[in-house]
């Protein structure tokens, strides 16, 4: 009987060492994929006519990034379809946001800070990516794991309030 108990312990220890062993390799904190079949609104955009060119000799070797024939211009008619107008970028930059632009480059840009972001970004969640039981059962411990960066909107607002600072779309203080 023990040893039956003992075999048992062992196999269960087994079980929940293989089950934490299993899932992705990056942690997942926050499902951010569609679950359903539905079409993604955002991927829906009607084509432009193909043309056919009267010598396919003639056609430039596809590029990564390259110009598309039937769609030359894919930014701007994105910002066309929302509502803006491409003409007034400037460098895809908007031409009223330049000077906002300059003065936040004054101290210089770093041309890998994407992928830069994405390593230490990655680091964090690997060391705040919860307890053995919440990896075990796949809990989301996003907003915990960020947490310690987050603003207390409260607290700001208080702290802007008492400093003369207004602030028209906020709630009016209460009396309380």
């Amino acid at each position: 009987m023990r040893a039956a108990r003992g075999a048992l312990a062992v196999a269960g220890l087994a079980l929940l060492g293989l089950a934490a062993c299993s899932g992705p390799d990056t942690p997942q904190l926050m499902n951010i994929r569609s679950s359903t079949n539905g079409p993604d609104e955002f991927a829906i955009l009607p084509p432009k006519p193909l043309e056919l060119p009267e010598d396919l000799a003639a056609l430039p070797e596809p590029t990564l990034g390259g110009a598309n024939r039937t769609d030359p211009t894919p930014n701007a008619d994105a910002i066309v379809a929302l509502g803006g107008r491409p003409q007034t970028l400037q460098g895809g930059v908007p031409a009223g946001d330049t000077a906002m632009l300059a003065h936040a480059a004054r101290y210089g840009l770093a041309a890998n800070i994407r992928p830069e972001l994405a390593a230490e970004d990655l680091e964090y969640r690997r060391q705040n990516d919860g307890r053995l039981l919440e990896r075990l059962f796949n809990v989301n411990v996003y907003f915990r794991a960020y947490e310690p960066q987050s603003l207390d909107q409260h607290a700001e607002l208080a702290r802007w309030r008492r400093a003369g600072a207004r602030n028209v779309s906020a709630p009016p203080e209460s009396d309380e």
